[in-house]
């Protein structure tokens, strides 16, 4: 729990001896100090820069007053303090227990009984802070310590006087998603108060009792939007525990208890010896952490640490320096001299390699695919592409090497996938890798590629979040599900014939809607909100007035739905979720008698979906990011080969598989020798290249894909039961 003081670091401050580091961020640090008496303390400093800032130094000089003005047993006590310090600082009695997000993640959920313990402590520290006048505003399982004797409420930082709103606007969020309430997520300075609290106490207390946040986890939008719209989710819980907690949740803030209230409610509950509310495994880590805290010195020795050694991995910041580099062009002479240098097969150390060419080392592409999972369809297609570009290459009578293509069969699941990853790793001759296909399995094994450098390129798994966090390793050869959407809202706010002629024929040719009905399947997870939630922004932001609803996991019945919508006077609908659901909607939708336009995104691109919504899905429109090749005039000499090399036409995502393994095959070729994995992260991000679907391009810091000016995504239209393929449906992107 305490790290080492860093040579930095004073060894005292003010009246107290400073022991060890309990945490540090980019504003300040907080460590463990004691009195002369003896008496622990968690003292925050924070910067001289930052308290340079006047407004910063305002804003601390508030959490110091505002922890003063608390008097709780279960809110922790201020026991020194200097705002006006050139470095100023807080120190409140320390202790000695974990978080409650610590003592989740690492026991699990909490007893039945512990939870309502929790409730009762601290709804009562609660009440305390809004008769001082206050609102806490950020109450979260990292802010509730757990000691013996009962939890302690802590970081007053950001609390602030019930009726004052002067860093409040109405494009400003306060608190942390996930356990804010609906007026916080959309920033509506006038309706915060305490019921926000409370609202947060029961996003907490669900968390404490189940070990999930109650609005699920992802992108912060994501968050935001499942808090103001979506039911939470409390499914497990015991019902003592819901008669507590619904209530609590309640969207209106006016509907919820008082925490004055709701301690009255749970009085029987005040536990009647230390450490009897809490589970065996957390007073465990509470003794231990007693126990560390009263070994350690008086003051702790500081060692600088020592240089990195030559081996190590370069740092992110000259990675992304040297990966901005231009990409290596050869063209006439200077050809010849690389294919020489390739046929040698040199890797840099003197040392042969390739195989196939004399050498002991193989060139291998692997391929993380789930080939017998929920998404088997989409990964049997891209190894099918992906093996055809590999026979391709091999069939050159002037290639430099010959490539392997290995690939892995992670079935769609998250564990799985962390294993295949392992293992390309671990085989120093795959030099990059396709997949993985879905989701699930890419954002389980993002970061273990990104540790290892090894590059790993998608072509169907969408998240935005694997392209909106800076990577060192990780290429998206499509637009993610976010950018995937825009050419839905053209179609809203503009009509189909804003995307071409093609589009201008069918219920979705229509031209802009009035109130369009916005339905989020909660059987799709994030995917829904990244395919609705995003529409739903945008939309209003082009003065649309959308009508959203959301629906429970599982939801099959769409009929109610489709009534209620209809009334509230939608005339197109988009519908955020998979195949199965999106087949249920339709048929709803028939029996209504609607006719008009519907909208999807590439989930329902399946012959699920038209099997089980038959008739009803005629006229839908689904955009995709995979282009359909039979359809598409540049890729008709990879179509012919797909169906001499394996009997049928190639299926979604197929071409795309094979232009990514040409990509990597061209880049390993530029390189001029055998590669290293960073180097040719390097390469393939500073590259563009045509391919026969489309031209891929990425950001060099983040491997994101550039749309180019052609188009990302693909329209295709139900028609007679079967997909018409539209051509491109995209809204290129400012950089293209």
């Amino acid at each position: 729990m305490t790290g080492p003081l860093l040579p930095s670091d004073p060894s005292r401050l003010a009246g107290y001896r400073l022991l060890g580091r309990l945490g540090a961020g980019g504003m300040g640090v907080v460590y463990l100090g004691r009195t002369d008496d003896g008496a622990p303390a968690a003292v925050k400093v924070i910067k001289a820069e930052y308290a340079d800032d006047p407004e910063f130094r305002a804003r601390f000089r508030r959490e110091v007053e505002a922890a003063r003005r608390v008097s709780s047993p279960w809110a922790v006590p201020v026991v020194g303090a200097d705002p006006e310090a050139a470095e100023p600082w807080l120190a409140t009695a320390f202790v000695p227990g974990p978080s409650l997000a610590e003592a989740v993640a690492e026991c699990g959920p909490l007893p039945v009984r512990s939870v309502r313990v929790l409730a009762k402590m601290l709804a009562g520290a609660l009440a305390e802070v809004h008769a001082a006048g206050l609102v806490h505003r950020d109450v979260k399982p990292g802010n509730v310590l757990l000691a013996v004797d009962g939890p302690r409420l802590i970081d007053f930082g950001i609390a602030r006087a019930a009726d004052d709103t002067a860093i409040t606007s109405a494009d400003m969020i306060v608190g942390t998603p996930g356990f804010l309430a609906p007026e916080q997520a959309e920033a509506r300075a006038d309706a915060l108060g305490p019921a926000g609290d409370v609202f947060s106490l029961g996003c907490l207390l669900a968390y404490a009792a189940t070990g999930r946040p109650p609005f699920g986890t992802g992108a912060v939008d994501a968050l935001l939007y499942r808090t103001v719209h979506d039911d939470p989710d409390l499914e497990g819980l015991d019902e003592q525990l819901l008669v507590l907690l619904r209530p609590c949740l309640a969207k209106d803030p006016a509907e919820r208890p008082s925490a004055a209230g709701l301690h009255g409610l749970i009085m029987e509950d005040t536990p009647s010896e230390p450490a009897g509310w809490l589970p065996p495994d957390v007073v465990r880590i509470v003794a231990e952490t007693s126990a560390a805290m009263l070994a350690l010195p008086d003051i702790e020795p500081t060692v600088a640490e020592p240089p990195a050694t030559a081996e190590a991995s370069p740092s992110r910041r000259r990675f992304l320096v040297a990966g901005a580099a231009g990409a290596v062009l050869v063209a006439g002479g200077g050809a010849a001299a690389v294919w020489a240098a390739l046929r040698d097969d040199g890797d840099g150390d003197g040392k042969a390699s390739g195989a196939g060419t004399g050498g002991s080392r193989e060139w291998i592409v692997g391929l993380q695919a789930d080939l017998s999972g929920p998404a088997k369809a989409l990964g049997q297609a891209q190894e099918r592409g992906a093996r055809l570009a590999v026979e391709q290459f091999n069939a050159r009578k002037d290639k430099p090497f010959t490539l392997t293509l290995k690939t892995a069969d992670d079935r769609g699941d998250a564990n799985r996938a962390g294993a295949v990853a392992r293992a390309f790793i671990e085989d120093k001759d795959v030099l990059a890798v396709l997949g993985p296909t879905s989701d699930t399995p890419a954002r389980a094994v993002l970061a273990v590629y990104d540790e290892a450098l090894l590059p790993l390129i998608s072509v169907s798994a969408g998240a935005s979040i694997l392209s909106t966090v800076e990577n060192r390793s990780f290429l998206h050869a499509r637009p993610n599900n976010l950018e995937a959407t825009a050419s839905i809202t053209m179609l809203l706010t503009v009509g189909g014939t804003a995307l071409g002629a093609q589009y201008a024929a069918g219920p979705a040719a229509g031209g802009p809607s009035r109130r369009p009905g916005l339905l989020l399947d909660r059987s799709a997870g994030d995917y829904a909100w990244e395919s609705v939630g995003s529409v739903n922004a945008v939309v209003r932001n082009a003065g649309l007035t959308p009508y959203p609803r959301v629906v429970p996991a599982g939801t099959d019945a769409f009929r109610p739905i489709v009534t209620d919508m209809l009334a509230a006077g939608s005339d197109a609908f988009v519908y955020g979720g998979y195949a199965p659901g999106a087949a249920a909607f339709a048929r709803a939708l028939t029996a209504a008698g609607f006719d008009g336009p519907v909208y999807t995104p590439g989930a329902a691109l399946t012959t699920e979906f038209l099997q089980a919504s038959d008739e009803a899905g005629d006229g839908w429109l689904i955009t995709a990011t995979c282009v359909d090749p039979t359809g598409l005039p540049a890729a008709a000499d990879f179509t012919a080969a797909h169906r001499k090399r394996f009997g049928s036409a190639p299926a979604y995502f197929a071409a795309e598989a094979y232009d990514v393994v040409n990509l990597i095959a061209d880049g390993l070729r530029k390189a001029g020798k055998r590669p290293t994995r960073a180097e040719l992260i390097k390469s393939l991000r500073a590259t563009v290249y045509q391919g026969v679907t489309k031209a891929f391009a990425f950001t060099p810091d983040t491997g994101s894909f550039v749309a180019p000016a052609s188009g990302a995504v693909f329209g295709y239209r139900v028609d007679g039961g079967r997909f018409r393929f539209l051509g491109p449906a995209s809204v290129p992107s400012a950089s293209s």
